[in-house]
């Protein structure tokens, strides 16, 4: 069950809530979700009380980007462990909520795993329940520092790339801090070119259909007082064309052994300009996106989506961007393909930075050490 709690944006850069919090009301504890289909209009607040309310979420995006739904995912098992549910049945409502971002298995594994070894060793429901929730807890604090991390190597990186700063970065999609326990991942980096005063222009991809650019990434940018512009995905051509691209980020939903990454659909093309552009593509992501068990991209399983979302446009704004929800565009009866995501092979992609470092080449020997290092990271 999710209830809905709605402030209205109070000026241009509003206090933000949190994008996703756990809290204990008297009737029992719940998932708190900033409701990011409601975003740029309202910050409105969406209240779980248990699991089909959160995967819901999950499926309509008032909950997105990789790894902000493995600490989704996480703290739902908490929730159905601290609510008298089956935990079992939780973990595999949620694994399939959404199919492509590995992170939702890897959050949803993570506290399954401790509430079950809670169980095995005696402990009561409470402290089985206690144990899930910490578990999350500790995903939330570990992918804020892995977001930290990221942005530094980042930066770095951008340094050696493109010395003397004044950087001219395309992103896609949404990767700031409502897709993180941080400030994001490609944003992150973006964003700390900011901060150090070498960002000369962000251009933010609408992305189509769904509009994850216009409605939020510009939206954390004007937040964060960012030179940016916004643009048709299908006119990213002409910008590479002009010479006002100097490098592409962009954050994933998976990335194969092989290093192959499935992103937000778009990212294919982006790929593909920049290296006929000889510019660099540089992807930002968590280890905890690399996934060993996909051997490489033709494995990766793209989420499709409702033809809707391509045949209406969005409702009038600041209302729920679900899908059904919008103004038809097309001819009724009209079908539509409407992937989720798309897969970049790796010999399109500049690098992968993550928390344990910048690999570049990319390669499958590397992603395997990078995750080895993530690894040894978590035992220590």
């Amino acid at each position: 069950m999710a209830d809905q709690q709605v402030h209205d944006a109070p000026g241009p850069v509003p206090p933000q809530l949190p994008v996703l919090r756990w809290a204990q009301p008297p009737e029992g504890p719940v998932l708190v979700l900033l409701d990011q289909r409601r975003l740029p209009a309202h910050e409105t607040e969406l209240v779980c009380t248990d699991v089909p309310a959160l995967v819901h979420a999950i499926q309509t995006l008032a909950v997105r980007g990789a790894p902000l739904l493995g600490i989704a995912g996480a703290y739902g098992i908490a929730l159905a462990a601290a609510r008298g549910y089956d935990v079992v049945e939780a973990a595999g409502l949620l694994e399939v909520a959404r199919p492509t971002a590995v992170n939702l298995r890897y959050g949803v594994r993570l506290a399954a795993d401790a509430h079950g070894r809670a169980e095995a060793a005696g402990a009561t429901p409470e402290q089985a329940a206690g144990a899930a929730l910490e578990a999350a807890r500790a995903l939330h604090r570990a992918d804020a520092e892995a977001s930290r991390r990221m942005a530094a190597h980042g930066l770095a990186f951008l340094g050696e790339l493109l010395p003397g700063g004044g950087h001219r970065i395309l992103t896609h999609c949404n990767t700031g801090a409502l897709v993180s326990g941080g400030e994001g991942t490609a944003f992150a980096v973006a964003l700390a070119a900011h901060r150090a005063g070498e960002l000369r222009h962000l251009w933010v991809d609408e992305t189509r259909p769904l509009l994850q650019g216009a409605r939020l990434t510009a939206w954390e940018a004007a937040r964060n007082g960012m030179p940016y512009s916004l643009l048709a995905d299908n006119a990213a051509g002409s910008l590479f064309a002009a010479g006002e691209v100097d490098a592409v980020l962009i954050g994933a939903d998976r990335i194969a052994a092989d290093g192959s990454v499935a992103n937000k659909v778009g990212s294919y093309p982006l790929a593909v300009l920049a290296r006929y552009h000889h510019v660099p593509f540089v992807v930002v992501a968590p280890t905890t996106t690399l996934d060993l068990t996909t051997p490489d991209g033709s494995a990766i399983e793209v989420e499709q989506r409702p033809a809707r979302e391509v045949t209406e446009v969005p409702a009038p704004r600041g209302a729920v961007a679900e899908a059904g929800s919008g103004v038809s565009v097309a001819p009724l009866g009209t079908r539509a393909y409407n992937p989720a995501f798309d897969v970049t092979p790796p010999e399109l992609v500049t690098a992968v930075v993550t928390e344990e470092g910048v690999l570049s080449p990319v390669t499958g020997d590397g992603i395997a050490r990078l995750c080895a290092a993530a690894r040894r990271g978590s035992e220590g």
